[in-house]
């Protein structure tokens, strides 16, 4: 299969950098102590909103073969977090998903050589374990949307199977988006997993303050679910990881898509900091254990790395 190669759009270039920008901004005035009062809050929130609904009134009446991907942000409303259970209108979400394009397709047949779980797969045992896993995190987090952290205790512990195959299982829910972000810089795969010619990434957008955001997202092949690669590799992860750019990063992508679920795939923690630090910016952290091949202190030495109020558990795999 010829690998695919994705940037951003011609007709809609910038606009989800736009809106990251646009956070970015606001919380640099918040830090400056320029903070409006808390009805002034709510009344710009209500306009955002009525101008997204409006957006996605017009958006709507378009042919979708015109429309994009990336002006899927012309459309968005606030975090389900932010608004609370069932105040996301269904309708604005259902029709930003239903125009998101995939440029190819994988075929049940690349998905299985891949590993990857699909409705139709043969293997529903395996399916209807990720399904398990993805109704634990949903009744975890209210059914809202979420940041998680997925790492290995130990190296070959299969965490980039287990981020890939959870974020697929929420993009199997027609009114859900998954985006999976890879943040194992020192031995990225995820675009070699999926077939895709990654040519910019994460840290190209760290590093580069001017960066299109629609750059570094790329279809997967995969209904609903996008990926966000490494980019180009760095020795030392930690310093873009700790940085305020990727703080702001992570709050931007979640609060602007209520439907969409968050994976990050990262070094194994016993190796790296990395999914320490990215654990402490994240909602969730998740542990996978490699079936008999480490042992109880090891496991929970790498339990124990993460924040307590937010790890959920480790997964055996295997």
């Amino acid at each position: 299969m010829a690998k695919y190669k994705q940037g951003g759009s011609d007709s809609s270039q910038g606009v989800e950098d736009d809106t990251l920008d646009a956070t970015f901004d606001a919380e640099r005035r918040d830090r400056s102590g320029n903070r409006r009062s808390g009805k002034d809050s709510e009344d710009a929130q209500k306009e955002v909103w009525r101008r997204d609904s409006d957006s996605a009134e017009r958006a709507s009446q378009h042919d979708s073969a015109a429309y994009s991907d990336w002006e899927d942000s012309r459309m968005l409303v606030p975090s389900s977090l932010e608004l609370g259970p069932g105040a996301v209108d269904k309708y604005v979400i259902s029709k930003q998903i239903v125009k998101m394009q995939e440029p190819r397709r994988l075929t049940p047949d690349d998905l299985d050589e891949r590993r990857i779980i699909y409705p139709e797969s043969k293997n529903r045992a395996l399916v209807n374990r990720f399904r398990h896993l993805r109704t634990k995190l949903l009744e975890l987090s209210g059914g809202n949307n979420f940041t998680m952290v997925v790492s290995g205790a130990c190296e070959g512990a299969g965490a980039s199977f287990m981020a890939l195959n959870l974020a697929a299982a929420f993009a199997f829910d027609q009114s859900k988006t998954a985006l999976i972000i890879d943040c194992n810089l020192r031995s990225p795969s995820l675009h070699s997993q999926l077939d895709l010619a990654a040519e910019s990434g994460l840290t190209d957008f760290l590093e580069d303050s001017d960066y299109d955001i629609g750059k570094i997202i790329y279809p997967t092949g995969i209904p609903r679910l996008r990926l966000v690669p490494a980019g180009s590799q760095r020795e030392n992860g930690a310093e873009f990881f700790t940085s305020f750019r990727m703080k702001q990063f992570l709050q931007a992508i979640r609060r602007r898509y209520p439907d969409r679920f968050i994976v990050l795939d990262t070094a194994p923690i016993s190796d790296s900091p990395d999914a320490r630090i990215l654990g402490d910016l994240c909602d969730y952290s998740m542990l996978v254990v490699p079936h008999a091949r480490a042992t109880a202190t090891a496991i929970e030495s790498a339990a124990q790395a993460f924040d307590p109020e937010k790890f959920v558990g480790a997964v055996i795999n295997g």
